[in-house]
């Protein structure tokens, strides 16, 4: 399951992990015009993590979720 909000400055999705155990905790994407954070909730460490790429590398992510394995070189 997932939602998507769209705060003043930012576009919000949040990941829920459904099914069989173990669940892992929500994943949250903060996408912003120069950024995006991806944060999830570590307790063991009782804190959150957070993960900042910039567009291009979003956009390379999501291109790369559907390639063969290999190097690739994205465009300019």
């Amino acid at each position: 399951m997932f939602t998507i909000e769209h705060e003043f400055d930012a576009t919000v999705i949040t990941l829920v992990d459904e099914g069989e155990t173990p669940l892992q905790e929500d994943v949250i994407l903060n996408a912003f015009d120069s950024q995006i954070t991806i944060e999830q909730w570590d307790a063991k460490t009782d804190r959150v993590l957070r993960i900042t790429l910039s567009p291009n590398q979003l956009r390379d992510l999501a291109a790369a979720l559907n390639l063969p394995e290999g190097i690739y070189h994205s465009a300019p």
